[in-house]
């Protein structure tokens, strides 16, 4: 089932998720359906709270963009409670966009090479390092279920001249492609 993506605006994009318990109900069905999701919007991650559930949980399927980015070839995952055991001090600039925020896209330094502890939908434990585009998307996507959505690391400035298109999406007028939940609507 496609659910609809939650816009900028939306009180739950701003809070913490909480952990996913492990006997959440339904818990592989909700992951086709946050995959599903994803690929509708042509996305390469989603995070619990754009859904609407504030949940630590998040699905990312970047290889899509493989060609461009060999790190992310069946680069594939669901991540449930995910932890950074480590994040190099070493960053990269590079623009980014969000299902959350549509028509927006700005350049956030992320950590270039991360390392991270997560259970899939088996409840079955990972710890991974992971580099370049593929650790960029898995912090995207945790910073979600922090309360904190890719413009809050932009300068003020920036944020600034995003603010005509910000009150677009918080007012509902914003133009996207899937089925989204606007705070205006």
């Amino acid at each position: 089932m496609i659910l609809p993506v939650y816009l900028y605006g939306q009180p739950v994009l701003r809070q913490e998720a909480e952990k996913v318990p492990q006997d959440y109900p339904d818990l592989k069905q909700l992951v086709v359906n946050m995959f599903e999701t994803m690929y509708h919007a042509d996305g390469v991650g989603l995070a619990g709270p754009q859904v609407g559930l504030s949940l630590q949980i998040l699905v990312i399927d970047a290889s899509v963009i493989s060609d461009d980015y060999p790190e992310c070839k069946d680069f594939k995952r669901v991540m449930i409670n995910p932890v950074f055991l480590e994040k190099s001090e070493e960053t990269v600039s590079m623009e980014e966009g969000c299902l959350s925020l549509p028509g927006i896209h700005e350049k956030v330094a992320r950590s270039k090479r991360i390392r991270i502890q997560y259970w899939d939908e088996n409840w079955e434990e990972h710890i991974e390092e992971l580099h370049d585009y593929a650790a960029r998307v898995v912090q995207h996507e945790c910073e979600h279920l922090t309360g904190h959505v890719f413009i809050d690391n932009i300068s003020a400035i920036r944020r600034q001249l995003n603010k005509g298109k910000l009150n677009s999406i918080i007012k509902g007028t914003a133009r996207c492609a899937y089925r989204a939940k606007a705070v205006g609507k």
